[in-house]
Parts: C-alpha cells; structure tokens; sequence
C-alpha cells in the first residue's frame, strides 16, 4: 500500500474502540474520522457518498449497532448496521482498491464448545446481535475486497456503556451485588483493540497490495487468558480505590435472565493473529489494571 496516498477513513469515533482507535492510528496516515452524525451506517446512501468522497487507501469500521438486548426487538435496525453496512462498505472498498478493517464478535458462536473458539470452528449465533454480526461478517468476505475482520469480546474502556463502569457506578450504590459466574470469556480493554489494530495496519502499510491479499480473513483478537464475569468484577474492585467496597456474589446465568441469550464459553484463541503478525496481547488482569489506572 506504499504506493497509494495514506487516507484512512475511520468510523464511530465516539464508540469505545473508535475513541482509541482516533488515537492509535496517528501517524499512519491521514486519518479522516467520523461519527455517527457524518456516516451512518443505517443509510447506504451516505455511505458510499462519504468513501467516495474521502476516498480512502484504508477504511477502519468500528462503528456497530451495540445494544445487544434491544436488537431482539430491533432486528431490522441491527442487521442494517451490522449486517449490511459492512457490505456496502465492503463494496465501496473493493471499488477503491482500498482495504477494509471490520470487528466483530464472540457472539458468532453458540459457546458450547469445550476450549477456546477458533477463526474456522462451526458458527452459530444464538441472538439477533449475533447474526447481525456473521451477516456483516459474510458480505465482507463476499465481496473480494482485502480486509481483516477482527472479532472480540467483552469489550470494555472508560467511556460509553461498559460493564467496567457499570460495576463502579453500582459498587458506589450497593454493599452486595450478585454476577453471573457460569459464563467465561476474555475481558478486552477497547485500547488493546487499538494498539493492536494500529500494530497490523503498520504492517501492512509497509508492504505492498500481495500482503494484504494473502493476510485477509478473520482473526480473533481478544485480551489472553479468561474469567467470568465474576472475577472480572472482583478484579475490578481489587483494583479500585474506592473507600467501602461492595461484597461481589456469585450467580448462574440463569438467575439473571436476559432478552438476548449469551454464549456461556466465550473464549477465543488469538493463535492465528499471532502466528500471522508476531504480535500478543495482555494478560486481561495486566490490561484492566492499566485502563483503571487511567
């Protein structure tokens, strides 16, 4: 891509990762970023007059329809943020000769399987959040352009809604809180999404159009190591410093109903991002303590 004038578009830039990724693309190139109020990614139209303006080497899209409970009743709003945005996007890239950086999500998999998720393991999405993502996932990949799609988990940061800020705000209110313990993953702090994104784009940007044709496809790029979202929010609180802390009980899943079912394994294993790139990611206690010390 060193032939070709260094515009990267990015998308959702008040999102948590699309915050960080403000940050971590600089010097990259020049970045174009916008929110929501510029590109939305519910109107095709708008989409592809904002590329075709900008005209990008590079689009970085992640902008996402993230309210994962709501989409149960909004299906139609999330599949064309999640599932259709991402094809038009793909197209306009394709068109471009640019290349197109996606996220997606844990979700994809129905979490039954024993042992961390790979990029080709069977998928099966139990809740609308989630085949809106695979959908998105599909039309990438359906329209030739070079891309890396880059799916996640348990994303957190210090801003927008997050179950990080969430157990803060309600440890300040409650002696005792009740999270759920049966289900497991890898809480990944939005600037490690970033840093680690910005870290494979350098890559790429050094070398010419063959690698990134050869390096497309999707990769898992989740925080190393796991817990529950109990021992995420006992960590939490260790590392906060607040003066009372709440007393954290451990509870099934099933005593905490919600609108959209989640998988109960959400592991993932960052293997192939790895093996392809030479790069690791924190440990998810390393990183969270980190992002708190912010």
């Amino acid at each position: 891509m060193s032939d070709y004038q260094r515009t990267i578009l990015l998308t959702g830039i008040n999102g948590q990762v699309g915050f960080e990724l403000a940050r971590t693309l600089q010097g990259l190139g020049r970045v174009i970023a916008v929110d929501r109020s510029r590109l939305d990614l519910g109107n095709p139209d708008q989409i592809r007059s904002v590329v075709r303006e900008v005209k990008p080497a590079l689009i970085v899209n992640p902008a996402a329809y993230t309210a994962v409970d709501k989409a149960e009743r909004d299906v139609d709003a999330a599949m064309r943020a999640n599932g259709e945005a991402p094809g038009v996007l793909a197209e306009e890239a394709k068109r471009l000769g640019a290349a197109l950086v996606h996220y997606s999500t844990d979700y994809v998999f129905d979490g039954t399987k024993d042992g961390s998720y790979v990029e080709d393991d069977a998928v099966n999405p139990q809740n609308v959040y989630g085949k809106s993502k695979l959908a998105g996932e599909r039309a990438i990949a359906a329209s030739g352009c070079d891309h890396f799609i880059f799916r996640t988990s348990w994303v957190y940061g210090t801003r927008g809604k997050n179950f990080l800020l969430t157990m803060l705000r309600l440890g300040a209110e409650r002696g005792e809180l009740s999270v759920v313990a049966d289900q497991m993953g890898a809480p990944t702090w939005a600037n490690t999404i970033a840093t680690v994104t910005s870290n494979i784009l350098s890559q790429g940007l050094q070398n010419d159009r063959q690698w990134w044709a050869e390096n497309s496809g999707v990769y898992h790029l989740t925080a190393s190591g796991e817990t529950s979202w109990h021992g995420l929010a006992e960590q939490i609180f260790a590392f906060s410093d607040m003066p009372k802390k709440p007393s954290v009980k451990p509870i099934l899943a099933t005593a905490y109903p919600t609108p959209a079912a989640r998988p109960a394994n959400s592991r993932m294993s960052n293997e192939k991002l790895f093996d392809t790139f030479g790069l690791r990611t924190p440990a998810w206690d390393d990183a969270l303590r980190l992002c708190m010390s912010r």
